[in-house]
């Protein structure tokens, strides 16, 4: 598959269930999540909906016969106004889908979109058993910022967290205008 197979676009509600089948998989059978129940197909549309009415950009990567390959989006990093500049990203990729350049358009559409929605920094973070996720971040330009040892249990083991930072746009460089909404 070639990139010029691959679109990426905003997810909608119809997206719902192709996302709850992709993300189902990494919450039952990996450590990319610490989530270890997977979520219904209400709860992810309402998860869409959140998102986008907030702001924030869920997209979702489809092949040439429009069938979703993964998605990804972002949200706000923390719950404090002061952090309404900054967000995390996260991509998740079909697994039978895996290093086929699926995952690197959707976090360069993720980056776009969020620079151009103005917001400044772009956190990841990745569960160190997920060595894929940490080399797709550096290649989009994000870099190591921190290690949070054993931050996570699942699967019966504990789980070291890196967190990784990249700047969007200006990043701190400069003041931001237009202010974002501190809602």
């Amino acid at each position: 598959m070639t990139n010029d197979e691959l679109t990426v676009e905003e997810a909608s509600a119809k997206d719902a269930q192709s996302i709850t089948e992709i993300f189902s998989h990494y919450v039952l059978k990996s450590t990319a999540t610490f989530e270890t129940e997977p979520p219904g197909c209400d709860a992810v549309r309402q998860r869409i909906a959140d998102l986008t009415q907030s702001g924030y950009p869920y997209l979702v990567s489809r092949d040439a016969n429009g069938k979703v390959l993964g998605f990804g989006y972002a949200q706000r990093y923390g719950p404090r106004v002061g952090y309404r500049y900054s967000v995390e990203t996260t991509v998740y990729v079909r697994p039978d889908c895996v290093r086929r350049g699926i995952g690197s358009a959707l976090i360069k559409a993720l980056i776009d979109e969020c620079e151009a929605r103005g917001f400044r920094q772009a956190f990841a973070v990745i569960a160190s058993s997920e060595p894929a996720s940490v080399i797709l971040h550096a290649r989009a330009g994000y870099r190591p910022v921190g290690t949070l040892e054993g931050a996570g249990w699942k699967h019966e083991q504990w789980i070291d967290v890196f967190l990784m930072q990249r700047k969007l746009g200006e990043g701190n460089d400069t003041l931001p205008e237009p202010a974002l909404p501190e809602g």
